[in-house]
């Protein structure tokens, strides 16, 4: 627990909570149901042990602070989640409820391991956010979310293998994860593309019959596997546009899934969606 006023609100509060959630407590000396319910949040905390954070803020020397976020009556608790207000209440409240409040506001831990990873990843540090997904499901083996980030990841550093060993861990409620459809795509694309030939032979052999749809398959299959979406979607577009019904519309389906994986680059989707419209209509 900490006490901060108007000039250490911002890092403390609104910057912190973006890594995990805050609970401001308002109080003032003054008042009895403050005194009494501080200790009981300052023994949650400390049982927590850094799965939230605490701080105090001493309503009448801050004014500011209490009219920014409504404060009328004390004690009065605010959850900072994400730099914003989440949730709060008003008064002494019993320790059960208090415990209520706080299991429907923090993130379990396997959870909190899994959005630092994803943090890590955007920030480019792939091996930091590897250690991340190694705790959420050491922690929780059963996070799906993590370990299909966890395949993912894998699948970009070229190791098959391990990618593989991951996806076979899934646990059953997997299929309705979100990127679980997206995940099985390009793991799918890595273990085909691991067994066709080189990119530049089936360009070779599409240059010689333009008409071979199943090379053209083939070679959308190693440019997904290298995340060349915009030359694999080529590649589909033409099977589309040659055969709708070669490999039961496989082209069509295809490139729906690879809309999802080239999610990242919304400019590139659309327009080879406008382009798969144009094709089918």
């Amino acid at each position: 627990m900490i006490d901060v006023t108007l000039s250490s609100f911002e890092v403390e509060v609104l910057e912190a909570s973006r890594e995990l959630p805050v609970l401001v407590d308002f109080w003032a000396p003054w008042c009895g149901p403050c005194r009494a319910l501080g200790p009981v949040l300052e023994k949650l905390e400390r049982e927590a042990a850094g799965r939230w954070k605490l701080v105090k803020v001493n309503s009448d020397e801050n004014p500011e602070l209490s009219a920014r976020y409504g404060v009328r009556s004390i004690p009065y608790v605010v959850a900072f989640v994400d730099g914003k207000p989440a949730s709060s209440f008003v008064g002494a409240q019993p320790e059960g409820a208090l415990r209520a409040f706080l299991e429907k506001l923090v993130p379990d831990p396997s959870d909190m391991e899994l959005r630092r990873a994803r943090d890590a990843r955007a920030a480019g540090n792939a091996e930091r956010a590897q250690g991340h997904l190694g705790h959420a499901l050491a922690l929780d083996p059963t996070n799906d979310a993590a370990r299909l980030d966890l395949v993912s990841l894998l699948l970009e550093k070229g190791d098959l293998a391990a990618a593989r060993e991951q996806w076979t861990q899934l646990s059953g409620r997997a299929p309705q994860a979100s990127g679980y459809d997206t995940a099985a795509a390009r793991l799918e694309a890595a273990e085909r593309a691991a067994s066709l030939p080189a990119a530049e032979e089936l360009e070779r052999r599409i240059a010689a019959n333009p008409g071979d749809l199943a090379a053209r398959m083939d070679l959308a299959e190693v440019r997904i596997a290298n995340r060349e979406f915009g030359p694999a979607m080529d590649q589909l577009l033409e099977v589309v546009r040659r055969d709708r019904k070669f490999g039961d519309d496989v082209g069509r389906r295809k490139m729906i899934a690879v809309f999802e994986m080239a999610a990242g680059e919304p400019g590139l989707v659309s327009d080879y969606r406008r382009r798969l419209a144009s094709a089918l209509y």
